[in-house]
Formats: structure tokens, sequence, C-alpha cells
């Protein structure tokens, strides 16, 4: 079973456009939280990142847009609730997960498996990530100090923040909190407390390991993992639970911009 992604500029959609779509596919409490929001950019990001999750969903689903359902579980990650006799396009029990970077959207779709994904601006403060860091395994902060003040040590300490990020969300865990534009799909467990496993590098791309409590045996050996620069300057990370692991992982497949139709995509190989 293949993996989707569905990578969306905030330009891809000008403002009339998004506002018409949320009008009409939005649920009440989505609508209630857009308008809650303080600065426009802020509402406006929202906005297009809800829609494009709705039109990507009705292409996955055969759900028309403004009747999928969405529960949230109490961490603010959204899943979607089959209508009765199931989805109208059949198929293995849907999965799905939602990050916003500024001006960009990212979304993963997964049948079969349990998803997370995260996307970051390298532009992030160097304050703000110092503070993430010093709660990472003391194996990644020597990671990230071994490169250089600067650009490269950023660059590693945002590509273990969103496999991190990702990771909880796939669990539905606390570390993966809804209201800094990580939401999604749904599932019952709980991650690892993020002190308990560590994620070993590579350092052109790529994870060599991943432990839980220094054991990369059990449950540990069915995640898989991806890295990818959709675009200059914005990392993504794709956290993937393999439910079924006979056959290997499966295809990943990026699309890029808002789905008016499914454009060409370009594959990608989870680790």
């Amino acid at each position: 079973m293949s993996i989707s992604l569905w990578f969306c500029p905030d330009a891809d959609l000008a403002p009339a456009v998004s506002a018409t779509l949320a009008a009409h596919w939005l649920d009440e409490r989505e609508r209630e939280t857009a308008s809650r929001f303080l600065f426009e950019r802020d509402r406006r990001q929202y906005l297009v990142a809800h829609t494009l999750l709705r039109r990507v969903l009705a292409m996955e689903t055969g759900i028309p847009e403004a009747e999928a359902v969405l529960r949230r579980s109490p961490y603010g990650r959204p899943h979607l609730q089959p209508p009765p006799g199931g989805l109208p396009r059949g198929g293995a029990a849907l999965d799905f997960n939602l990050a916003r970077t500024p001006g960009h959207t990212l979304v993963g779709v997964a049948r079969g498996h349990r998803i997370g994904v995260d996307v970051e601006h390298l532009g992030r403060g160097a304050a703000a990530l110092d503070g993430i860091v010093e709660g990472f395994p003391r194996a990644e902060r020597d990671w990230i100090g071994a490169a250089p003040r600067g650009r490269a040590r950023t660059r590693r300490a945002l590509r273990l923040w969103t496999l991190r990020q990702a990771y909880a969300k796939a669990c539905d865990a606390e570390g993966g909190a809804a209201e800094r534009g990580a939401e999604g799909g749904a599932g019952p467990d709980a991650a690892a407390p993020p002190s308990t496993y560590t994620f070993t590098r590579a350092d052109e791309g790529g994870t060599f390991a991943f432990t839980v409590d220094g054991r990369g045996e059990g449950d540990a050996d069915r995640w898989c993992f991806l890295e990818f620069e959709p675009v200059p300057e914005t990392l993504a990370a794709v956290a993937v639970r393999i439910e079924r692991p006979a056959g290997g992982p499966p295809a990943v497949h990026l699309r890029q911009g808002f789905p008016w139709a499914r454009p060409a995509s370009r594959v990608l190989r989870l680790t």
C-alpha cells in the first residue's frame, strides 16, 4: 500500500478562493477556530490547510469535502469518522496527518498504517531551537553539537525536531501538539517519553537507527522514517508505523500544489 503526501504553498489559493471553499467545506468547529486567530496571515494559513486537508480526503475516500466528519483526540489530532457502510472507495482503514509552517502545509495519508508528518522552515530562531534541543537525548545533542555553529547546526536540530514531532504525532502523543500546527490522523497508542527514544542520523540524510530505551528490536523496528526538503530552506519529516511489515516499507508519493486534480507524483522511499 502506498502513502500519499501533499505539499501546498499558501500562495496556491487566493485569499478569496480559500475563504469561499472554507465557507462551504469546513465544519462549525473549524470555522470557529479560524475566527479566533488574531492575525490575518495565521487565519489564512489555517483556512488553506484545512481546505487542503478536506480536498485530499475527498480524493482518497470519495467522501465530499463538506460531508467528511472529523473527530479529535484529547491531543487535538483529528481522525475521519467513516460513514455507515464504510468508505465509498473502500480499501483499508485510512490514517492521516497535517502539519503547517509559515507559507506551506503538508498532508500525509496512509491506508493500513499509522502516519505522522511535520514541516519546519530553517528560519526558525536559534534561541527557540536551543530550548528545544535541551530535551533531546544526549546522543542527539552530541550529533547536533558536532556541526559548525550557524546554518549547519540549525539544520541538524530541525532535522531531529521534525522527526521527533512526526513520531509523536503518529502515536497521538502530547509531543505533537495541535496548536503548533501539528494536526492529523488518529490512534490510541501513546508515544514513548521523549527521553527514551533516540534517532541516529546520517550526516547527509537518512536514519541509521531508531531505538527505544536503547533497544532497536520489538515495536521500534516497525517504524520507518523519511526526511526531505520539498522546497529550499524547508525541512519535512514522515514517520510511519508499518502494521503488516511483510514486503517492506510502502512507497511514498509526493505531490505539490493544491489538488484540483491528481498531478504526477515524485516517489520517495522510507528507511
